[in-house]
């Protein structure tokens, strides 16, 4: 249907001279990122046809192949690179485009590793739980007419009482943070790389820091409590019925109380172990423990972590 619409093009019926590839965010990726690829056809006329996705184009990638080392390519012409710069240290990303139906064309795209980037290992506790808000209290009946005739007088009944709106609940507690090891090497070369390890609940996850603009940040802090849960309205009293005389209106209810916010979780403590060679490049390296202890900076000889 979109193609018969013009809104894509099969490209075994549309005559193209030559590929392209690109990533328009730039030429480089990052462990942990994803980055949209666009493929570029021309065909005889001149004209440019580019693929859907980034591309805003009508080339479908269903209609493409991508052979891809290092980096991955999804079913929609996005790169991804893994979290763990282990799989890509020394290494170099490479996509190889081609298109069935046009099997004398094909693209490359030679994918460089940045590690410039600012690394986020986030130990921190998780948040409490709100708490729910109370019901609000249900309004009091009204109360029935009665007969203002002076030859017949009635009195109008008195309006019910609202209910008492129920109390808010409590926020639950914070989450505690567990205790943060990291450790720290450098990578001597142009440029010099920072090798770190965080680990901390069982698990342990590694970085390869640029300390030229890159950097790494570790959080234990604790969680933040839940928030308090809101006092339910108390009901409206039931207004009194007309009569001679006429009746009481019945009394409000009472609101409900707020409940409790919860208590913050403790941060954890982090340590940190650090090879003498990496000292000038400390700044690069960002504790955060709040509500916990202060971090613990020790310089010892590390060795390469792989």
């Amino acid at each position: 249907m979109k193609v018969k619409l013009g809104w894509k093009v099969y490209l075994d019926r549309t005559p193209v001279t030559s590929m392209q590839a690109t990533l328009p965010k730039g030429p480089a990726i990052g462990p942990g990122q994803k980055s949209p690829l666009v493929v570029t056809f021309q065909q005889p006329d001149g004209k440019i046809l580019t693929t859907e996705g980034a591309g805003s184009g009508k080339v479908m990638w269903k209609e493409l192949s991508v052979a891809a080392t290092v980096v991955t390519v999804n079913q929609k012409g996005v790169l991804s690179l893994p979290k763990d710069p282990r799989k890509s240290d020394g290494k170099e990303g490479h996509i190889v485009v081609t298109a069935p139906s046009h099997p004398d064309l094909r693209a490359e795209l030679d994918i460089p590793v940045r590690y410039n980037l600012a690394f986020v290992a986030n130990f921190s506790g998780a948040s409490g739980s709100n708490g729910l808000d109370g019901s609000s209290g249900t309004d009091g009946i009204s109360g029935s007419p009665g007969s203002a005739d002076p030859d017949n007088p009635s009195a109008g009944g008195d309006g019910g009482d609202g209910s008492d709106g129920g109390d808010g609940g409590n926020g639950g507690d914070g989450g505690n943070a567990p205790p943060v090891t990291v450790r720290i090497a450098l990578r001597t070369g142009t440029p010099a790389l920072l090798q770190a390890s965080v680990a901390a609940a069982g698990k342990t996850r590694y970085y390869l820091i640029d300390p030229q603009g890159g950097s790494l940040t570790v959080r234990a802090d604790g969680g933040a409590g839940g928030s308090a849960g809101k006092g339910g309205r108390g009901g409206r009293g039931g207004s009194g019925g007309i009569g001679s005389p006429s009746g009481s209106s019945g009394h409000d209810g009472s609101d409900g109380h707020d409940g409790m916010s919860g208590s913050d979780g403790r941060g954890g403590l982090i340590t940190v172990t650090y090879d003498p060679q990496v000292k000038p490049y400390l700044g690069s390296i960002r504790t955060s423990s709040q509500n916990g202890p202060k971090p613990v900076f020790q310089e010892v000889t590390v060795a390469a972590l792989w």
